[in-house]
């Protein structure tokens, strides 16, 4: 089973990355002997590899009773995590009432990821009432805490003056820097902007980008709206949308 694993919410630290990558099963290991000890930090990261296989045999059960008990001790990634096991099913039922209640103790632990998926379900009433004036607070609180995703979002927000002012500068300004900070929507966002602008190269460049790290549910909506573009060259990118996303769904 694959799961939709952000690996940078819950990896905080270069040493154990490096490790991981080098020595799966020797990060393993520590984590082990650390969880053991009542290392909240531990916990949190044996819940993430328990629940990505990695160095570890898959076990999405084990890893959701890891991320609840380094949430009891107040790890707000172990509260997003757990979050996100809520709201996916990872591991026992789908609550998405529970999902919103730890990505709201990680949103109030100061927590990026925590607000940005908090700010995901009250912009769709998901776990929660409908809400879009506190969705936007979250997105921006996360956005100047330097989350890609978030900044993209609030761009949108600004673009289109949803529950908000309208501020076109702002929202370019947001899209760039989320296309710099790597996310695929960012950078189409970004690309839109630019071709907009004139720049078209610099526009593809950024697609270019988009295609290669976009998602099966980016691409499946980017290759139809390419296909909308004015520019001839533009609209060329479509194709390769489309084979991307064949790619990767004949691969699943």
């Amino acid at each position: 089973m694959a799961f939709q694993l952000r690996r940078e919410e819950v990896i905080g630290t270069d040493a154990f990355g490096q490790m991981l990558e080098q020595s799966p099963a020797k990060a393993a290991q520590a984590l082990l002997m650390a969880s053991a000890e009542g290392v909240v930090e531990a916990q949190a990261l044996l819940g993430q590899i328990l629940l990505d296989g990695r160095g570890i045999e898959q076990d999405a059960v084990l890893a959701r009773r890891w991320f609840g008990i380094a949430a009891q001790q107040g790890s707000v990634m172990a509260h997003n995590m757990l979050g996100r096991c809520l709201e996916h099913g990872w591991g026992g039922e789908v609550d998405v009432t529970q999902a919103a209640r730890h990505y709201r103790e990680a949103a109030n632990g100061g927590l990026d990821w925590g607000l940005y998926n908090l700010a995901n379900l009250l912009a769709t009433g998901r776990g929660v009432a409908l809400d879009h004036g506190v969705a936007l607070a979250c997105y921006r609180r996360a956005a100047d805490l330097g989350h890609a995703k978030s900044m993209n979002l609030l761009g949108r927000y600004l673009e289109e003056g949803q529950h908000c002012q309208a501020d076109v500068s702002a929202a370019r300004e947001w899209y760039r820097r989320s296309a710099e900070g790597g996310d695929f929507r960012g950078q189409f966002s970004h690309a839109a902007i630019l071709a907009g602008q004139g720049l078209l190269d610099e526009a593809l460049g950024w697609l270019q980008r988009a295609l290669e790290g976009g998602n099966a549910n980016f691409l499946r909506v980017a290759g139809p709206a390419l296909e909308q573009a004015a520019q001839a060259e533009i609209r060329a990118m479509a194709g390769a949308y489309k084979a991307r996303l064949a790619s990767i769904s004949a691969a699943s």
